[in-house]
């Protein structure tokens, strides 16, 4: 017998822990996609390095910072990206852009809903056609898959803000 399925998504609340900044660090950094990594190796300077898995960190912190510039403040250098961030016993982070918010945050849940689905199914050929999630604002460059890594990488929650322009993750490590 299958064990039931059960769907990870994207979820907004506002009153979510993870957006408890109080006792974090805090960043801001102009909108320069240029720089994203050169921004995620700032916040990670004194990481502890088991947390660091190879560069896995860096990654999924890159891609925040990433999203946050280019779809969040259009990579409009005169809007800033604030990065809130804790690296202690776990690693937790607030991404905050100056945009207008991840406004197909349900149509992509809908989507992974789907894809989930047709993998568990076995039905490859819906598996296949949902390789890649693409939103009215996507380029060639997006496709959606950096959330999925995410839902998995960050395995205490990724939460957004009722705006969706703000995100909470954490990531437990086991000692």
């Amino acid at each position: 017998m299958k064990q039931p399925l059960i769907f990870r998504k994207l979820i907004v609340d506002d009153r979510n822990e993870l957006f408890d900044a109080q006792g974090m660090r805090f960043a801001e950094f102009p909108s320069d996609l240029s720089k994203v990594r050169h921004y995620a190796a700032a916040i990670l300077a004194d990481c502890p390095r088991d947390f660091l898995e190879g560069n896995l960190l860096e990654q999924q912190l890159s891609e925040l910072i990433k999203n946050g510039i280019k779809h969040g403040n259009l990579s409009d250098p005169q809007k800033k990206l604030r990065i809130w961030y804790d690296l202690r016993k776990r690693v937790r982070f607030i991404v905050e852009d100056e945009g207008t918010g991840f406004q197909n945050l349900d149509e992509w849940n809908e989507f992974f809903r789907r894809r989930q689905t047709a993998l568990y199914e076995q039905d490859f050929d819906t598996f296949l056609g949902l390789a890649s999630y693409r939103g009215p604002h996507s380029d060639e460059t997006d496709g959606g898959n950096s959330l999925i890594a995410a839902l998995e990488y960050w395995n205490g929650g990724m939460i957004y803000n009722s705006r969706r322009n703000k995100v909470g993750v954490v990531r437990w490590y086991s000692t």
